[in-house]
């Protein structure tokens, strides 16, 4: 069963960038993060809606525009 969210560091496994980055991207606004006590966690749900939002490479926009 997938968690229903991950602290910093398992984002960041779960996604194969750095913790830097997820501290990054929240502090940005880009990922959304709540306070449990005084750990900070993100939704599973909040990090697949910031994945899904990410532009597509320019290769796989190109595939889907073309007609099949």
């Amino acid at each position: 069963m997938d968690p229903l969210a991950y602290r910093p560091r398992d984002a960041a496994v779960a996604i194969g960038v750095s913790e830097a980055l997820i501290y990054e991207l929240i502090s940005e606004g880009a990922l959304p993060a709540r306070k449990l006590r005084g750990a900070t966690v993100i939704l599973r749900s909040d990090l697949v809606t910031f994945l899904e939002a990410l532009p597509l490479t320019a290769s796989a926009a190109k595939a889907r525009a073309s007609p099949s």
